[in-house]
């Protein structure tokens, strides 16, 4: 294997493609995990008590549905991540168990409102807004995210607000669209290394496209910090990680989280390998040589990671307790109307 500082960059003139490893056994979709990817089951107070709110405001989130590995150690911490914009999305990446399909425009023009009242009744300290692609609306779905943002504020303006949005097909208005309305982070996913985009993402979605989204944000808040995700053991080398990483970086990007990829459905790609963790540690010491603000890397690691918002939390707010308080009553301002249609199964972002 080539070392980090000489893997061929992208850009530059190669006269062939990156080294490959020798084939390895397929991965079965019921083949035992290996033992760091069992954890244990949810528990704690914390998480209780969040659990039942969110039954008794008939919301559900992502980390539910998705049934993401670490929503115990994320709602103790006091993170949640919903999804907006319905859940079909008008993309079919080969790793994304959300259904794909057209929604012909429609959408809920008062979701907005009722995610951010069923959100200030959590008492999060740390909230990721992602959404479904919607390439059937002229912005994407950028306006209803920012109208999302500035209603979280409204009711809670301590709120620390993660945005993980879609390419908007590259169209920098509407990056600056949902920059306006303030989140405290603007997270876009690359999801994969270069050479493996075609054949993983939809036909729509682009490498390069999703680095320019990014810098396009650095660029019009440079303030504001900047988020993307790698999955590995999809079929990439360890050299095209590190090339990943140094684009990501190249783009601005301050920080990055890296986690293995696991097939949903047979239907979806397979996966490839499992990561050990001495590998993700390596990942980590690339990123950091790189000079990312923090980067997160083990294979329970999701876009979404209690770790890595800790950090947004001590960077934004010093010395901010980050345990959900759980509100007991609705605010003044009237009944909550159900959200459990506007908070659907998968997430893009995982």
């Amino acid at each position: 294997m080539t070392t980090p500082e000489s893997a061929p960059r992208a850009t530059e003139p190669q006269s062939a493609s990156p080294p490959e490893r020798a084939p390895a056994p397929l991965v079965g979709l019921r083949d035992p995990k290996p033992a760091w990817l069992k954890v244990k089951a949810p528990q704690g107070d914390n998480y209780t008590r969040l659990k039942r709110t969110l039954r008794e405001l008939d919301l559900y989130t992502v980390c539910e549905e998705a049934r993401c590995p670490n929503v115990g150690e994320c709602w103790a911490a006091g993170t949640a991540t919903v999804m907006l914009l319905g859940h079909t999305c008008t993309r079919g990446c080969r790793f994304c168990a959300v259904t794909t399909g057209n929604p012909r425009g429609a959408y809920d023009p008062r979701e907005p409102e009722h995610v951010a009242r069923a959100i200030s009744q959590l008492g999060l300290k740390y909230v990721v807004l992602t959404m479904v692609d919607r390439d059937d609306l002229l912005d994407g779905g950028a306006a209803l995210v920012a109208q999302t943002v500035r209603g979280i504020r409204g009711y809670q303006p301590d709120l620390l607000v993660e945005t993980l949005v879609g390419d908007f097909s590259g169209r920098r208005r509407d990056v600056e669209s949902v920059l306006a309305s303030g989140p405290d982070v603007y997270a876009h996913n690359v999801e994969v290394c270069r050479r493996l985009t075609p054949r993983i993402r939809d036909a729509r979605c682009s490498y390069d496209q999703s680095l320019r989204v990014l810098q396009y944000a650095k660029e019009i808040a440079p303030e504001r910090l900047t988020k993307s995700s790698i999955m590995v053991g999809i079929g990439e080398t360890d050299d095209e990680v590190h090339e990943t990483l140094r684009d990501l970086r190249d783009a601005q990007v301050d920080i990055v989280t890296l986690g293995q990829y696991l097939r949903p459905t047979p239907k979806h790609a397979p996966v490839d390998r499992y990561v050990e963790p001495e590998r993700f540690a390596e990942y980590e010491r690339w990123g950091q040589a790189l000079g990312f603000a923090y980067v997160a890397s083990g294979a329970l690691v999701r876009s979404s990671y209690h770790a890595a918002e800790g950090f947004v939390a001590a960077r934004l707010r010093p010395g901010m307790d980050l345990t959900p308080r759980v509100l007991p009553t609705a605010p003044a301002a009237g009944p909550l109307i159900p959200a459990s249609a506007l908070l659907r199964r998968g997430s893009p972002a995982e």
